[in-house]
């Protein structure tokens, strides 16, 4: 199996994840916060989004999905254009309000599909260009890709405990 495969596999566990964390739920359950200063499911689950798409984007010289197709202003979210999340204070997180299971699950599939079109012309090569200068050492592609891998799966388990925790709470 090559890299960019194990990769593709990756990322179709994220898929399968992000829609567990979501599906069903109502918007109070989607909106629900464990307590006062802890993230939601649907702010987990548009924070992955967000960073897959910013993250993708920028290392393969695309257009982020979010501007691309309107998902900003589709999810109509009170925060500044290009907000991925990295760093929400709680007031931050309060503000992403997403009423729909649907619109959570349409943002992240057309990132997914992006990031999968990016992987599968990938080669090995590639996965050794440097993608990142500011940090000691620069960060390659590989590292990179890695690195969305990692974060995405943290936060999709995030969500899917928060989502345990909003169900109890509502029965």
């Amino acid at each position: 199996m090559h890299a960019k495969d194990i990769l593709i596999e990756a990322h179709g566990r994220i898929r399968d994840e992000v829609h567990a964390a979501v599906e069903g739920l109502t918007p109070d359950e989607l909106n629900a916060r464990p307590d006062a200063d802890a993230n939601s499911v649907a702010w987990l689950i548009w924070h992955l989004t967000r960073v897959q798409d910013d993250h993708i984007a920028d290392a393969f010289g695309l257009e982020q999905v979010a501007r691309a197709q309107d998902w900003e202003k589709r999810l109509g979210l009170d925060l500044p254009h290009g907000d991925t999340g990295y760093g929400h204070s709680s007031a931050q997180v309060a503000k992403v309000r997403v009423d729909s299971p649907d619109l959570l699950t349409g943002y992240y599939d057309a990132v997914h599909e992006q990031t999968l079109g990016a992987l599968r012309g990938l080669t090995a090569g590639d996965l050794e260009r440097i993608v990142d200068e500011n940090w000691d050492p620069p960060v390659t592609l590989g590292a990179r890709l890695v690195s969305v891998v990692s974060d995405d799966l943290q936060h999709a388990g995030q969500a899917a405990y928060a989502r345990g925790l909003a169900r109890r709470a509502a029965s």
